[in-house]
């Protein structure tokens, strides 16, 4: 069988090229054992059957699991348990059928005698690439429960991250959620119910109520119209989105958000210190860890920026030198990242510039809500007092007449 390689040879130089072999794990092995680090090995063309497993194809592990998945194995392996009955006794605990089929998939692969790493690796789609490869430094120094373990704490820290800035943005969307719902309940039931009673009024109604019922008619009118071109424009948007021009694109816009654009952009920044300081720390050579840690990068037009900095960086580049030619690292982060490179002590400044930047994005949030919060209520409010005003303009008008 051919498969595609792509791999680092012991003089630096990353290929991508086709390999014949048995399988996977054979030209893996006949790689590494030429002295090259291996990236990812595929067939070449066809159809991978391990995609219809269930759970694989579009369903990625939730983070939350993956930290209790990773803490049993730490606990198991620290207690003495040998590598497969570790994973023996994790897939009698699986409930999940889909994850026990790629459990039960790479329990297999480590019976034959593939690597743990290479076997996690072999669904790079479903677990993390920083995963992979920090088991891989953890086989070869001999430390893969250390290693597991600071990848836990990897996970708890990105994952606090999240929740912090998730739990901030929760009071404005449901608020916003909740107005736009008043709004619409009343533009499209309350207000047609005044047309009867304005129409026996018998006068000239005001030009605002005029547009308010208008508005409301031609809403409730083709409100199903609406929301099936909605339903088509998410499908649509998401399949754009699954592209890779489509998603580079509304990554950068996203990146050109006011306010918000520079959160995207300090979350990415602290998504490629973390991994990266990780990897760091298990020994992985800093050039490879930066071509796993890109990955991990959730904005991908930022992730293809930082690409070239890793070919200068290969090339003799200092590191922050490479970095700051990308535009997306914030002074701060630079700065930083130079004097861990000068002082050797590069993976603690990276952890200490995630740590900074967590505490700012977090900052900022904060700072955007209390302004966000104000704005929409008086937006909101503006809205619904518009309505109200031309509700009861020609009721005003007709009760002032009646009374003269």
């Amino acid at each position: 069988m051919e498969f595609v390689c792509k791999y680092g040879t012991p003089d630096g130089r990353v290929l991508n090229e086709v390999q014949r072999g048995a399988d996977v794990f054979s030209v893996r092995r006949e790689l590494e054992r030429q002295g090259c680090y291996v990236f990812e090995v595929k067939p070449r063309g066809g159809f991978d059957l391990r995609s219809l497993l269930p759970g694989r194809r579009k369903r990625k592990m939730k983070m939350e699991a993956f930290l209790a998945f990773n803490q049993e194995i730490a606990a198991l392996l620290r207690a003495g348990l040998p590598l497969l009955q570790t994973l023996d006794l994790m897939l009698e605990r699986m409930e999940d059928p889909g994850m026990r089929s790629v459990l039960g998939e790479i329990r297999d692969q480590v019976r034959s005698g593939a690597e743990l790493s290479d076997a996690f690796a072999s669904f790079g789609d479903l677990f993390p690439p920083l995963y992979a490869s920090s088991l891989k430094a953890g086989e070869r120094s001999g430390e893969l429960e250390q290693v597991i373990r600071r990848f836990i704490r990897y996970l708890r820290l990105l994952l606090n991250a999240r929740k912090r800035v998730v739990s901030a943005l929760v009071y404005p969307a449901v608020l916003i959620g909740l107005s736009l719902i008043m709004v619409g309940v009343m533009t499209i039931y309350v207000v047609p119910t005044f047309s009867k009673f304005f129409a026996d009024l018998d006068a000239e109604l005001p030009m605002i109520t005029q547009i308010t019922l208008a508005t409301s008619f031609w809403l409730r009118d083709n409100l199903f119209f609406l929301l099936a071109g909605a339903v088509v424009g998410v499908i649509l948007f998401k399949r754009w989105l699954a592209t890779t021009a489509g998603r580079d694109t509304f990554d950068r816009l996203r990146l050109r958000v006011p306010i918000l654009g520079q959160i995207f952009q300090l979350f990415g920044i602290a998504e490629f210190c973390r991994s990266l300081a990780t990897l760091l720390t298990g020994g992985i050579p800093l050039v490879t860890a930066a071509e796993t840690a890109v990955k991990a990068v959730g904005n991908k037009y930022m992730a293809r920026r930082i690409e070239p900095a890793i070919d200068d960086v290969r090339q003799g580049m200092a590191f922050y030198a490479a970095l700051e030619r990308t535009t997306v690292f914030t002074h701060m982060s630079i700065d930083m990242i130079k004097v861990g490179e000068a002082t050797g002590s590069l993976d603690e400044m990276l952890n200490s510039v995630s740590d900074y930047i967590d505490e700012l994005i977090e900052t900022k949030v904060q700072r955007m809500l209390t302004l966000v919060e104000p704005v929409m209520l008086v937006i909101m409010g503006f809205i619904i007092g518009l309505i109200l005003i031309s509700i009861y303009l020609p009721m005003f008008s007709a009760f002032s007449q009646i009374g003269r």
